[in-house]
């Protein structure tokens, strides 16, 4: 398919690949505006419903992530057409609704929306010159896709109020402390390094996989115990499948499981 904002790609060896997008706004430092979100929820659709990839990965340039919404696009929005067009919640959430891994490669700023994004990727892998904040403040605004209550999941309140209310940033190894991201990497190994990461969850078994990742999110939707009960019913499900059973011969055998993902 042929995309004006995004770029994709499908890399790897094996039953399982890795889809990869790149935000293509170079110019505008990958401002999101409704056009990418539109594309990239497309193909965050299809690489989701293709059997062939195991993992997705959404990255931008060295410069940027994504710096943030387009301010040009939205500065003469008026409450009824953000209303009436369910403006960020038509497109921007379907990287929510998206059940394989999501692995964020993040160089430059992520800010805004850009670092939203992010945060609703299932792992976050930073350069070592990425830039991570909620200026929303600065606008007139405040944090709109998620913002203001994925980041104190993510940070905890007292971080999250500082970023938001003073517009604060943090380095790539300040968002490693605050539990932001999950690694750091020189640049030049950013892609390589979120391409390690795919690689060793497409050589896993993806209905392990999926439903691990759908317990995780569950955490933070839910009590602790009936978080637990849900990934309980979870891995007891798992025992009817064919890869239990070859993971659990492979280890028993001493030999590498060949999982059919079934």
């Amino acid at each position: 398919m042929n995309y004006e904002t995004i770029l994709t790609a499908e890399l790897g060896e094996g039953e399982l690949r890795t889809g990869v997008i790149t935000l293509h706004r170079v110019e505008q430092l990958n401002a999101l505006n409704d056009a990418l979100m539109d594309e990239l929820g497309a193909a965050l659709k299809g690489y989701d419903a293709d059997d062939g990839i195991g993992c997705i990965i959404v990255t931008g340039c060295d410069r940027a992530f994504a710096a943030g919404a387009d301010i040009s696009a939205m500065a003469a929005f008026d409450h009824m057409q953000v209303y009436k067009d369910d403006y960020i919640t038509r497109n921007w959430e379907v990287l929510a609704t998206v059940r394989k891994p999501v692995i964020a490669a993040v160089a430059g700023f992520a800010l805004g929306g850009g670092c939203e994004l992010a945060m609703m990727c299932d792992i976050v892998i930073a350069a070592d010159n990425a830039r991570f904040g909620q200026p929303e403040i600065k606008l007139g605004v405040m944090p709109g896709a998620g913002g203001t209550q994925r980041l104190p999941r993510a940070v905890g309140k007292a971080m999250a109020m500082d970023m938001v209310l003073t517009s604060r940033l943090l380095n790539a190894d300040e968002a490693l402390r605050a539990g932001l991201v999950s690694r750091v990497v020189p640049l030049d190994r950013l892609i390589e390094e979120a391409l390690a990461v795919s690689a060793t969850v497409c050589g896993l078994s993806m209905p392990s996989v999926m439903m691990a990742k759908e317990a995780i999110n569950r955490a933070f939707e839910s009590s602790l115990a009936e978080g637990v009960r849900y990934e309980r019913r979870l891995f007891h499900s798992l025992f009817g499948t064919a890869d239990q059973k070859e993971g659990m011969s492979a280890f028993l055998s001493k030999r590498k499981p060949q999982f059919t993902h079934r």
